[in-house]
């Protein structure tokens, strides 16, 4: 194993504990930004971290540790609750007379539930605690909005190839945290396979470096890192697709799109993404069949059967078979002509349940089953429409609503 000494992941190991090797995110900690000045001032607001797995959340809120002169207290959302919170707020109490900050910062603050983050509220208005929470989530669905609305809101971007490189070159020079003492072979193509497959994440990129150096035999006092052991380290773990989060709403929002803009290669592209990594094939199915009804319509009704007929048959056969299905489905939706004109319909129809409520059904088309429906006129003067040649003159709607147009045709 590497360092067999350390038992601390390599990722955790070569974390930076500055701004001097922290790498990404200039517009929110470059030299000049206000964020940058407030953490060398110790006049730090509550915020949140919002981005992408392994873009520098964590990392960020370790350099202000270090350089913070605060008392910095890190909980994960996973492992802590009410109880730790407490104990917090009793230290952050003790604190405060002695003119000393104290900073929580909570990983994945989006897994607290209401009451954890109510019950956190009312410390961070008074300043008793400032607050940094990380999240991959939205946070505008997760966090509570009395909380969000006195927190600072940062927003990390997904790294990019060229810091990532910079990420795995200075773990792999790293005499004293990374690998530098192992004297490796890696050349730059396979550095740049590894940031290339990373997918933005520097710890899956440092995960998948130092499982290949694990791996690697030693020849010569020498791990030779290739192309292959990459490639067996990443497997499909390059693949991001969150299914709780974001990024699967982003992902099922594009391929619905590029079928209504009729891109057959963008449908096949994101159809991929979400296969590939794993996405129920019954899911997109489903998807698929709202998407016959809700853009194609009666432009052509034959859709609607080409999407039952493939929810049916991936239920049958299954992955990996089925993925073929889904694509037949897929590109026919997208190669359709479109008309979204029943969903509108059924919008203005939904408007006027909404703006007038529940309005009578008119006396001439209720049924009459009793005599004394029969008296109170249910059912009188109603053309029966098979004798009228479905030809008759005759008002279905309420009254208010009489002659309304939801639909032409």
């Amino acid at each position: 194993m590497v360092n067999s000494s350390q038992n601390t992941p390599l990722a955790d190991r070569v974390r930076p504990d500055s701004f001097d090797n922290f790498f990404g995110q200039e517009k929110i900690v470059g030299k000049n930004t206000l964020l940058r000045q407030a953490i060398k001032s110790d006049q730090l607001p509550s915020m949140i971290f919002w981005g992408p797995p392994g873009s520098g959340k964590t990392t960020l809120a370790f350099i202000i540790a270090k350089q913070t002169r605060s008392e910095f207290i890190q909980i994960s959302a996973v492992s802590s609750g009410l109880k730790d919170l407490r104990d917090i707020i009793k230290t952050a109490k003790a604190n405060k007379p002695l003119g000393k900050t104290t900073i929580l910062f909570i990983d994945e603050i989006h897994r607290w539930n209401k009451i954890q983050q109510d019950a956190l509220l009312p410390w961070v208005e008074k300043g008793i605690i400032i607050l940094i929470g990380a999240t991959t989530e939205n946070p505008s669905f997760e966090v509570r909005s009395s909380l969000l609305s006195r927190c600072r809101i940062f927003v990390l971007k997904q790294l990019n190839k060229p810091q990532i490189v910079k990420i795995i070159e200075s773990a792999v020079n790293d005499k004293k945290k990374g690998l530098g003492k192992l004297n490796l072979k890696i050349s730059k193509k396979v550095i740049d396979a590894i940031a290339q497959m990373s997918n933005g994440d520097a710890r899956t990129a440092l995960n998948a470096l130092e499982y290949a150096v694990s791996a690697s035999p030693p020849t010569r006092k020498t791990k030779n890192i290739t192309l292959d052991l990459i490639k067996e380290a990443f497997q499909k773990s390059h693949l991001f697709y969150d299914k709780d989060g974001e990024e699967h709403y982003n992902i099922i929002s594009a391929f619905h799109k590029s079928m209504r803009g009729s891109d057959i290669n963008a449908t096949l592209y994101w159809l991929a993404r979400m296969l590939e990594a794993g996405e129920d094939p019954l899911y997109i199915a489903r998807r698929i069949v709202r998407f016959a009804s809700e853009d194609i319509g009666l432009a052509n009704s034959r859709a609607l059967e080409q999407a039952v007929a493939a929810y049916s048959a991936c239920h049958f056969i299954g992955m990996p078979e089925c993925n073929v299905i889904l694509t037949q489905a897929a590109v026919y939706m997208a190669k359709c002509k479109k008309s979204n004109a029943l969903y509108m319909a059924y919008e203005e129809a939904a408007k006027d349940v909404e703006k007038y409520g529940n309005l009578s059904v008119p006396l001439h088309i209720r049924n009459a089953p009793t005599e004394l429906m029969k008296k109170l006129d249910y059912g009188k003067g109603y053309k029966y429409s098979p004798d009228h040649d479905y030809k008759e003159k005759q008002e279905y709607l309420p009254e208010k609503l009489k002659n309304r147009k939801y639909l032409s045709g």
